[in-house]
C-alpha cells in the first residue's frame, strides 16, 4: 500500500565536462513539501543530459515505494521536460533508452507531470547542491 496520494519529485543531474564525471540528485516530497527522501550519488562518466535522465529514473524508482497515484516532477532541464511532454523528439541515440526507461517506470503511477523550473528555484537549488557535493566527494 502506498503512503501518499501525491508526491513531488525534484531532480537534477550534472557533469563536469560534457561528457565528464557525472552525478545525480533527487528529492521526494509529500503534499506539503516535507522531505521524504533526498539523495545524490556519483555515477561515473557521462553527459549532462544523461545525468538528468538518470536522476529522474532513480527518483521514479524510489517514488514507487511511497506513491502509486500522482507524481509532479520538477527539473531545470528544458530538454528533459520537453522530451517527456512530447514537445521535442528524442534524437540523441544515447538518450533514447533512458527516455524509454522513464516512460516504462512512469506507467507504475496514475499520472506523472513534468514541469520546468529555473535553476534558482529554492527546491532545485538544494538538489543541485547535493549533485555538486557528490561530484566533490568523488574527487571531481
Amino acid at each position: 500500500m502506498s503512503k501518499f496520494k501525491k508526491i513531488f519529485l525534484v531532480t537534477d543531474g550534472g557533469s563536469r565536462g560534457n561528457p565528464g564525471p557525472s552525478a545525480i540528485g533527487y528529492g521526494i516530497y509529500d503534499q506539503d513539501w516535507n522531505a521524504i527522501e533526498e539523495k545524490s550519488e556519483y555515477i561515473g562518466k557521462g553527459t549532462n543530459n544523461e545525468a538528468e535522465y538518470q536522476a529522474l529514473i532513480a527518483a521514479l524508482g524510489r517514488a514507487a515505494r511511497y506513491c502509486k497515484d500522482d507524481v509532479e516532477h520538477y527539473s531545470d532541464s528544458e530538454l528533459l521536460v520537453k522530451q517527456l511532454k512530447g514537445q521535442y523528439r528524442v534524437k540523441a541515440v544515447n538518450l533514447k533508452p533512458l527516455f524509454d526507461k522513464v516512460s516504462t517506470i512512469s506507467k507504475k503511477f496514475g499520472s506523472v507531470k513534468h514541469k520546468h523550473v529555473r535553476r534558482t528555484d529554492k527546491r532545485l537549488a538544494r538538489i543541485d547542491g547535493l549533485v555538486n557535493e557528490a561530484l566533490d566527494g568523488a574527487g571531481h
